[in-house]
């Protein structure tokens, strides 16, 4: 009796363990197409069960196991298939067809009127949760707060391996240690980057305050090696940066994309309901979605929605369309899941991101990862201490030194073998052969510098040579132009820079020097104008240089702006004593003041005569300037020549006034300058955005015309918003100026419609520009009441007053030809009769975007 018992139980166990085995027993496989190609996020689901999983973009797969259930395999423009599974299911290759049909009435159909937006329960139900947006907004409470770690990993992609035997990395077996499967896209990856940041997010509604305290940060991999490393990491964290899809527009790869519950969602996306499945414990209504243009900056996905009242997002998964009118990435996934606290809230828990970066077949294609996770919510109230200030980032002192017992601690998401060994990987490359030469040569071409001292361990250079571009350049008085420049780097002093430079001209047998002392208050890791700038700096120059010098994008003597599209002939020698001072806020407003010594001394053809016909030589300012500058919310990236805005989304708007002094310190004359600017940058959706400048000066004394206020002409190739191309120089004198210019980058709207050329993604680009400008009679050397005025010089010859009209010019072009090249036709509008001008011209541009 006891054997039988013991038989009875031993056979219920075995059964027990054996529908446990079989429970969590999977099916793994991989969906594709007729021609062998994965099928990327095709539907895998047991209709009826409320089981569903979705391929990734290689189109693998992994669900449950349920023998004789029916599993139903589907994809936007592919025939639906069905298979049954058995015992012996254990791995699937789903092959689906094309389905012609269905892709027409999807996508080609839907503009014909087949896809009805009227009485469509799919967006009924979509019109239902952007309602409920607004109820479920942590903003709601007085206060929130959460704890935030993020980690973003860039890596060499899909390495094959003919690659991984072939010389390059057979003889470097630092690179093959190196190499590991990816665990997002299953293919071979070569991690060469890995950045994690800890945050605490605060939030205050009355009055609102919204901040972010950094608690710990760190940077393995190859920004170690470059000075200006933090471009890789700062870029990163801009283009590739946390998801919303609660606000309206999703901020991505730096352009707004229409969030799937946005307020333009219904217009703008198509949804379908598939099923009602359980995600989790949650019964959630499945959507899928598309642009109603596939080629618009949009997203495809699935939104999962919890069917109660709170009509909540679950859960949900955005890619990008593969024929979408974005350069560079070739797949991506964002994957999004929320949680519901104790006290009812649902709040985002989960934020991950995989991005697949082709540039060329040249060019090994990237990975980029970013893995956020969000915990410990708290509503509760918050100390005023934390809010104090402006700066909506804050660092804690000891941010940036944390040891691997903290990181241990506060590790949200594991790191792979590779990046865990990132500091060995550097260490062993640096120390390769040849490596020293490789990495000398991709300095200099990214960063324009020779590095003076820099090596192994991280070793930083004290000295650099450069801008290297600019040792040789040409003007019409020098002729060929030698130049050889440096500057001290954080390295050496991170409080005292010195950047200084000679040149020689050819031609003129001139030379010049250039040389500016800064002191930073705050101690830099590179170079002084980091942000913030609090700097003083004093400069002693001796130069020569045309007036619309100042309106080039880049040095005056870099090789590329020395070709022009007009001679400037007329030019003038300064030496030039400056000290100024300049401070910024964190949260971006900078004061700026200095004084100047200035002399101008004719060169070229320029002349100064007086009214009764006296040539002036030379003439000699003394000035000092006040200004403020407004820019909320602007990201800078650090370069070696200077630093760029990477986010041009905030506004901008500045004010300065710069006054002369007669008899002061050398000063010949009295003058009074004001300056306002204003920029602003609106986005239109899917018809890309408008850019906005205008600049307004007035000259409030009577000056000879040297000192009077120039329209911000730019003779150069390369086509500059905030400044016209056609109009030479000297070419109108003003008191009263207004400058300004309106663009529309359409982001290939129109283009993107065009069979053939739309394969090229080049995106369409108008503006329109003009200068209105006055000269108020007390500066008119015209006017018979001047005539016998001692301080007003005769204009040049080819100068002339503006009337009543303005001056305009427009601009159509073709951007993104190759994915960086820009080409437009400028036409002049007005005053085409006056002498030597061009009324058309061809300009090009450099710019690499999404």
């Amino acid at each position: 009796m006891k054997i039988k018992l013991r038989i009875y139980m031993m056979v219920v166990l075995l059964v027990a363990l054996t529908q446990q085995m079989m429970a969590q027993q999977k099916i793994s496989g991989r969906v594709i197409d007729v021609d062998g190609f994965a099928v990327p996020y095709a539907s895998v689901q047991y209709r009826g069960h409320r089981i569903a999983v979705s391929s990734d973009g290689e189109g693998r797969f992994s669900i449950e196991k349920h023998e004789g259930w029916m599993l139903t395999v589907s994809a936007l423009s592919y025939k639906t298939q069905t298979v049954k599974v058995d015992a012996n299911t254990n791995f699937l290759e789903i092959k689906l067809k094309d389905d012609s049909r269905r892709l027409n009435e999807v996508v080609v159909k839907s503009k014909r009127g087949k896809y009805k937006r009227k009485d469509n329960p799919a967006v009924e139900l979509m019109r239902r949760v952007i309602a409920a947006k607004k109820k479920t907004d942590l903003a709601n409470h007085p206060y929130y707060q959460y704890d935030k770690y993020q980690k973003i990993t860039l890596a060499l992609n899909d390495l094959s391996k003919e690659q991984l035997e072939g010389k390059f990395f057979s003889k470097r077996q630092y690179l093959l240690d190196q190499v590991e499967k990816s665990p997002y896209n299953g293919k071979l990856t070569l991690p060469v980057s890995v950045d994690e940041t800890v945050s605490q997010h605060i939030y205050r509604k009355d009055p609102k305050s919204e901040k972010d305290i950094i608690k710990g940060q760190q940077t393995n991999g190859i920004g170690q090696v470059i000075q200006t490393g933090e471009i890789l990491s700062t870029t990163m964290k801009d283009v590739f940066t946390d998801v919303d899809i609660y606000d309206d527009y999703v901020r991505l790869l730096q352009y707004p994309f229409p969030s799937p519950i946005g307020r333009t969602a219904i217009s703008f996306y198509h949804y379908y309901i598939e099923d009602t499945v359980y995600v989790e414990r949650d019964l959630c209504y499945h959507l899928q979605f598309i642009p109603a243009n596939s080629q618009d900056f949009g997203f495809r996905g699935e939104l999962y929605v919890t069917a109660d009242s709170t009509l909540h997002v679950k859960k949900c998964n955005l890619y990008m369309p593969h024929n979408s009118d974005v350069n560079w990435v070739k797949d991506m996934k964002i994957e999004q899941e929320f949680t519901r606290l104790d006290n009812g809230e649902w709040v985002l828990s989960k934020d991950d991101m995989v991005a697949e970066i082709h540039t060329n077949k040249v060019l090994q294609d990237l990975l980029v990862v970013r893995n956020t996770r969000l915990t410990d919510y708290s509503f509760d109230e918050l100390p005023k201490v934390l809010f104090k200030g402006k700066a909506k980032v804050r660092h804690d002192i000891d941010a940036m030194n944390r040891d691997e017992a903290y990181w241990n601690k506060y590790r949200q998401v594991d790191l792979t073998k590779s990046e865990s060994s990132m500091d060995s990987f550097i260490h062993r490359m640096e120390n390769s052969k040849g490596f020293k030469w490789i990495i000398l040569g991709v300095k200099v071409l990214m960063e324009n510098y020779v590095e003076i001292g820099s090596g192994p361990g991280g070793k930083k250079s004290k000295f650099d040579l450069g801008p290297v571009n600019t040792y040789l350049s040409k003007n019409y008085v020098d002729g060929i132009r030698l130049r050889l420049a440096g500057r001290t780097m954080a390295a050496l002093n991170p409080h005292f820079f010195w950047n200084g430079y000679a040149a020689y001209g050819t031609k003129s047998n001139e030379w010049y020097t250039g040389h500016v002392l800064t002191y930073s208050l705050n101690k830099k890791k590179n170079s002084p104008f980091e942000f913030p700038m609090r700097n003083v700096t004093f400069e002693v120059s001796r130069d020569i240089m045309s007036p619309s010098d100042d309106n080039l994008q880049h040095n005056k003597d870099n090789i590329f702006m020395t070709f022009r599209a007009a001679t400037q002939d007329e030019m003038f020698l300064y030496h030039r004593q400056r000290i100024a001072f300049t401070y910024e806020t964190d949260w971006g407003l900078r004061f700026n003041t200095g004084i100047r010594w200035q002399s101008n001394r004719t060169a070229g053809n320029l002349h100064y005569f007086t009214l009764d016909g006296n040539e002036v030589k030379k003439i000699r300012m003394t000035d000092i300037n006040v200004g403020i500058n407004y820019n909320p919310g602007v990201t800078y990236v650090n370069t070696k020549q200077q630093r760029l805005p990477i986010n041009l989304d905030s506004p901008e708007i500045g004010i300065s006034h710069t006054m002369g002094f007669k008899g002061f310190m050398g000063g010949q004359y009295h003058s009074n300058i004001t300056k306002v600017s204003i920029y602003k940058r609106q986005w239109l959706g899917s018809f890309g955005y408008l850019d906005f400048h205008a600049v307004g000066q007035a000259q409030w004394n009577k000056v000879p015309f040297p000192m009077l206020i120039l329209p911000p002409v730019n003779l150069s190739y390369f086509e500059s918003e905030s400044s016209v191309s056609l109009m030479r120089d000297w070419e109108f004198l003003n008191d009263r100026q207004v400058f300004a210019s309106l663009s529309w980058d359409m982001n290939g709207k129109l283009l993107n419609r065009i069979p053939l050329i739309k394969k090229l993604k080049w995106r369409e680009y108008f503006a329109v520009k003009g200068v209105w400008g006055n000269l108020t009679d007390k500066n008119n050397p015209y006017l018979e009441k001047n005539q016998g005025d001692t301080e007003l010089f005769k204009f040049p010859s080819k100068s002339h007053v503006m009337n009543n009209t303005p001056y305009w010019e427009c601009v159509a072009g073709v951007h993104n030809i190759f994915k960086f090249f820009a080409v437009e036709y400028v036409r002049r509008l007005t005053y085409l009769n006056n002498e030597d001008i061009s009324k058309w011209g061809i300009r090009f541009g450099f710019s690499m975007t999404f």
